[in-house]
């Protein structure tokens, strides 16, 4: 059995881009969501979830780019001093602060359940977590983030692992320092896993779409597709509307949110999965 959760993540990021979330789930394989609880157009995406009752709602949790939703005398090990508290906005930065110790799991925890709360705050029953960057496969960010999802109520996770014999089918030498992160984040998944067992939590047998992100075509996604082995998989997406709200946000996603709205939204991608018998479901689905 095969079986496919479809994830748009950056829901709350402009008006734009939730409203293609939406229009992807309605006309198009997008079953699940990851909401921003600091974006710019949170409320915005909110309201629009009510109008789409079947789409499970989960937390795309910031700790890199953007801001904190608590204060910043909370959570001082996780933003640069400046006049508005930040978060970092290099991952590398980041992940040499988690590799120093530096960042306080307390710190982590807090700020996580701030942001799961204020959505569960504004009616969203939270299905899931991922991260921004997927920073939760680091060990200083997983256990305290289990901890406040399990506080929340919050039962799945994200498997940001990627096979490597199926991100292989980015071939394009731009690709290869993706693919190469992967391959180092991969080696976190067993730690990964072991983690969520002992949570109590589930997840997906692992992440398709990694590598490929921003340049995400019709031949790579029917690659991905046709490779997908037997369990449950998550491809992550991002689909968006180019106008100038995604402009001043500084994102580097910006024409290809619209090629893969209309990916997303394709009767040949229905089709493709239909053919491989393979089942969409989404995280409110997961057992």
């Amino acid at each position: 059995m095969r079986r496919l959760i479809v994830n748009a993540d950056d829901f709350g990021l402009t008006y734009g881009v939730n409203r293609a979330i939406v229009e992807a789930h309605e006309h198009g394989i997008v079953t699940s969501a990851t909401l921003m609880a600091n974006g710019n157009a949170v409320s915005q995406a909110i309201d629009l979830t009510a109008s789409a009752p079947r789409l499970s709602v989960g937390c795309h949790v910031l700790l890199v780019d953007g801001s904190p939703v608590c204060d910043a005398a909370q959570v001082s090990s996780l933003i640069i001093e400046s006049g508005t508290p930040r978060f970092r906005t290099s991952i590398f930065d980041f992940a040499l602060q988690c590799m120093r110790g530096k960042l306080v799991p307390n710190e982590v925890e807090t700020e996580v359940t701030a942001q799961i709360r204020k959505l569960q705050a504004g009616g969203i029953v939270v299905s899931h977590l991922d991260t921004h960057k997927h920073t939760h496969l680091f060990p200083q960010v997983l256990r305290p983030l289990l901890q406040a999802a399990r506080n929340c109520g919050v039962r799945a996770v994200r498997n940001p692992a990627e096979p490597i014999r199926l991100a292989r089918v980015a071939t394009k030498p731009a690709l290869w320092k993706r693919w190469a992160q992967v391959r180092v984040l991969n080696r976190l998944a067993r730690e990964f896993r072991a983690a969520v067992k002992d949570a109590g939590m589930i997840t997906p047998d692992g992440t398709l779409g990694v590598v490929v992100t921003g340049v995400m075509d019709e031949q790579l996604l029917k690659a991905i597709i046709e490779r997908i082995p037997e369990g449950t998989w998550e491809l992550v997406c991002h689909p968006g509307y180019d106008d100038d709200d995604l402009a001043r946000v500084g994102t580097r996603l910006r024409s290809s949110r619209v090629r893969e709205l209309e990916l997303l939204k394709s009767p040949t991608m229905r089709k493709e999965l239909e053919n491989h018998e393979i089942e969409l479901i989404s995280y409110r689905d997961l057992k």
